[in-house]
């Protein structure tokens, strides 16, 4: 079975692709381009919206839009990206409002809203929206554009927060609050972190409590290992109510508790939380779907902390069981992974990979797998193998490698 990749961005492709594209949608030259990572999750999936721990890294690969400043309120939006469905979505900025905005263009059109309501006078823009991170991969798309735009518009409107990481969160939270409000889809702010404050070579713990995070080394090319991301193509959303019952379910286990975040439950008291809990419920069946989100989620953030203290000791080899757990967990507490995502798994490590999990919102995306370099591509075409025997599509992989938070290209 042929072992499909993704190509590795070029910047000056991306560049030259996304000035093309905006000559050819508006008539006239950008002021400028701006582009903002994809991530992946090592560890810590859906606990950010419980105030948990989580520990993402920026992608090569990118979101890159193209802007130039109208003198009116209007924003136009594009992308290059849809291939032959990129009509121009437009707007006043002052009349957008949640549910006002259809499609991918809310992830876009929210941001100067969000921006605005957080007090920045910001312009109307025309918008060319190009990439090269994977669209429905559960690699944070929607993100990375949220925070180009971001980005762009805090650089054309004078507002400096790009220059500082207090500034940098403040954007992320603007991000945050246009994914949920206008674009409808409830994350907790890991994606936009990540994309905004990564560091090249590292790992972020960003602890969700008060979003303070800590640049953590995560040297895979010098521990002889790398972290292979299977696309399964099995397309991930978050906007069609799975992901957001999962947060609703979180939040009525932490009423019942009387706890504000389940963050606040130790894992040290983990069975008597689960006791309390299930006695709390009205119903056998509700008893058991609570009890499964409280113990994923105090878990999972244990493991975090787990992993974040073998990345510090440089002991990367032995986080494959962690990963292990965590997929486990998110299959049979959270329930949020599918029949690609778990093949995905057990397919790389029966191949040798030294640990793997799902990694993003779930119910598709992308899995990972810790593998050792020299393996890599057996370890890819064992998943090959594993799909096309079961007839589906084929897989799309890459090697995910820490870079840097979103910037300016031109």
């Amino acid at each position: 079975m042929t072992v499909h990749w993704y190509p590795l961005p070029s910047r000056d492709d991306a560049t030259g692709a996304a000035t093309a594209a905006f000559r050819a949608a508006f008539g006239r030259e950008p002021d400028g381009l701006w582009a903002a990572p994809g991530r992946v999750n090592l560890i810590g999936e859906h606990v950010d919206y419980q105030a948990g721990l989580c520990l993402p890294f920026a992608l090569p690969q990118r979101t890159v839009v193209a802007i130039a400043t109208r003198d009116d309120d209007l924003l136009r939006l594009r992308s290059a990206q849809l291939d032959g469905s990129g009509d121009t979505w437009e707007g006043r900025i002052g009349e957008i409002r949640p549910g006002s905005v259809p499609g991918w263009a809310g992830y876009g059109a929210g941001v100067p809203w969000a921006l605005r309501a957080d007090g920045f006078d910001v312009p109307g823009a025309d918008v060319l929206v190009d990439g090269s991170v994977p669209l429905g991969a559960g690699l944070s798309s929607s993100a990375a554009l949220e925070c180009a735009l971001a980005l762009a518009l805090d650089d054309v409107a004078g507002l400096g927060l790009a220059t500082s990481d207090a500034g940098r969160a403040r954007l992320a939270a603007a991000c945050v609050r246009a994914e949920n409000e206008i674009a409808g889809a409830p994350t907790g702010g890991m994606d936009q972190a990540a994309a905004l404050r990564c560091r090249a070579g590292h790992a972020l713990l960003l602890d969700c409590r008060d979003f303070g995070a800590t640049q953590v080394p995560f040297d895979l090319a010098g521990a002889g290992l790398e972290l292979l991301v299977t696309d399964t193509r099995a397309h991930h959303a978050l906007v069609d109510g799975r992901y957001g019952s999962r947060r609703d379910t979180c939040a009525r286990a932490a009423a019942s508790l009387g706890v504000t975040t389940l963050r606040e439950i130790p894992g040290k008291t983990l069975d008597s939380a689960l006791a309390v809990v299930r006695d709390a419920a009205l119903d056998a069946v509700l008893a058991d779907e609570l009890c499964r989100c409280v113990r994923h989620v105090v878990t999972e953030i244990d493991r975090v902390t787990a992993v974040a203290t073998l990345l510090r000791e440089g002991r990367l080899r032995e986080i494959g069981p962690l990963l292990d757990a965590s997929h486990r967990s998110l299959r049979d507490d959270y329930q949020v992974s599918c029949a690609e995502l778990d093949v995905a798994c057990e397919a790389t490590l029966a191949a040798g990979a030294l640990g793997a999990r799902m990694t993003g919102g779930g119910f598709g995306g992308s899995a990972i797998a810790l593998v050792e370099a020299a393996d890599t591509q057996t370890v890819a075409k064992a998943v090959a193998d594993a799909f096309a025997a079961r007839g589906w599509d084929h897989p799309i992989f890459l090697r995910a490698v820490p870079d840097t938070a979103g910037e300016r290209l031109r």
